[in-house]
């Protein structure tokens, strides 16, 4: 029989103690890497070597569960170097995989929004705190919450569905088939809306403010459906009203639809009407311009007018004031015997006395400079000169004549002389206004029947035009 030596024994003593301390190492060892330290509430039945997911991948695995001072549990995880180092905001929560065992659970780290780049690292090491951990809820914590009472009433509510479903299975099953691709859709909503969680969380705050701006103004909103209610009910008690409205109506439509159909030809009649006004708007702009200051300064007017003639009240505004004043709409209007006569009333007289003065201002016309002159202190306005318009002939003399190197004075005609000097022009016979220039629109130019009755003849006017 072959004995081993000492020395062979000793070498495989130390290779035994060798492999003892690598499996030890690889199944204990603490292996380096990043870790974390999150604290829970409780651990939810986790274990060392429970899996920590990123989601959904698994990115870790649970190293160590202590227990705080105040009962809470304080787990040590590790987290794979290609989501190392996470950020502040990082979220931890316990979940189950399945009902099917009580050490089937794992966490789940859901990252904070934006960009890795912008955020704070948790060192390696570090700590999130519990404000940012959610523990899984158990079935049997949440049914010992109830009372006896509804226990049983669960109790009878899960029967009462077997009764439901116990005819109808089939068609329960077959409508199950179609919960898979409903619950993908939702997979994928979800997924569409946690792309963009900045826009999402921007969603929900607005609309946070806009429920809080509604609950502020929650008396007004209440006199609102308050008043929508009396209002629905007041057209509700007209309803035979409101239904021969309503089947007037289709004729209503269609008569409108004939007028709207008329609209357009005459818009089309407009159009060469609003390409004519064009230029006149462009030149009404500067019009209107200081036209605008006089509108905003008469507001305080017309405000003031408008109580004038609207003041409430009983004979107190101008309203009431042309009603008192009856007498005189008889005499201004109305034909009655005044002073032994049929006299229409004053307005009619006035408009024909303003008619038959017509040929009589018409012929004050060309006085017209003259009787401005005496206005004006006795002058002559205009290019008139001390004679004025109105001579039927006017005489230049001049006093001196130019005789050598001293001017010699002329002696002056004798007044037979002067008129026959002057008739000899021809011109003695001129109208009233005869030596001012005719109007272009022959308003200071006589007719003949003037002419003939005055004496006077068109033809002598001392200025052509």
């Amino acid at each position: 029989m072959r004995t081993v030596s000492g020395v062979g024994r000793v070498a495989a003593l130390a290779a035994v103690v060798i492999g003892v301390a690598l499996v030890a190492i690889v199944l204990f060892g603490g292996g380096g890497g990043y870790t974390v330290t999150a604290t829970f509430i409780n651990a939810g039945q986790l274990v060392n070597g429970n899996n920590v997911v990123v989601a959904g991948v698994p990115a870790g695995s649970v190293e160590k569960i202590q227990i705080t001072d105040d009962g809470r549990a304080r787990i040590t995880f590790t987290v794979e170097d290609r989501y190392a180092p996470l950020r502040r905001g990082t979220r931890a929560t316990i979940k189950q995989a399945s009902l099917s065992g009580i050490a089937n659970r794992y966490i789940e780290l859901s990252m904070p929004p934006g960009e890795r780049e912008n955020q704070a690292e948790i060192e390696d090491g570090g700590e999130i705190g519990a404000d940012e951990t959610s523990t899984a809820v158990d079935l049997d914590q949440l049914f010992n919450t109830l009372d006896e009472d509804t226990r049983r009433a669960l109790q009878d509510f899960f029967k009462g569905s077997a009764q439901q479903y116990a005819a109808s299975s089939e068609e329960a099953n077959a409508g199950l088939r179609y919960l898979p691709p409903a619950l993908a859709t939702s997979r994928r909503l979800f997924e569409e809306l946690n792309r963009d969680t900045v826009v999402l969380e921007r969603f929900l705050v607005d609309s946070s403010r806009l429920v809080t701006a509604v609950a502020e103004r929650s008396d007004d909103l209440t006199n609102l459906i308050t008043n929508l209610d009396t209002t629905t009910a007041a057209i509700g008690s007209e309803k035979a009203a409101l239904a021969e409205a309503i089947g007037r109506f289709p004729g209503f439509m269609r008569r409108a639809n004939t007028t709207f159909v008329n609209l357009r030809a005459t818009l089309d009649d407009l159009d060469p009407l609003v390409t004519a006004s064009r230029p006149v708007a462009r030149k009404l702009d500067p019009f209107l311009d200081e036209l605008r200051p006089l509108a905003r300064d008469a507001k305080p007017t017309v405000r003031d007018l408008s109580e004038i003639l609207r003041t409430r009240g009983a004979d107190n505004d101008l309203v009431d004031l042309t009603r008192s004043i009856a007498p005189l709409a008889d005499i201004a209007v109305d034909s009655a015997e005044r002073n032994g006569e049929e006299r229409e009333g004053a307005f009619q007289e006035t408009a024909r006395a303003t008619r038959d003065s017509a040929p009589i201002i018409g012929f004050g016309r060309p006085y017209t400079p003259e009787l401005f002159g005496w206005f004006d202190d006795f002058s002559t306005p205009g290019v008139y000169d001390a004679l004025g318009g109105l001579l039927r002939f006017q005489v230049v003399i001049s006093a001196f004549s130019q005789q050598g190197d001293l001017p010699v004075p002329i002696p002056l005609l004798d007044r037979a002389e002067l008129f026959a000097q002057i008739a000899d022009t021809g011109e003695v016979r001129r109208c009233p206004g005869g030596a001012e220039a005719p109007a272009p629109d022959g308003s200071n130019v006589l007719s003949e029947e003037e002419q003939e009755r005055l004496g006077c003849e068109e033809s002598h006017r001392a200025v052509d035009q």
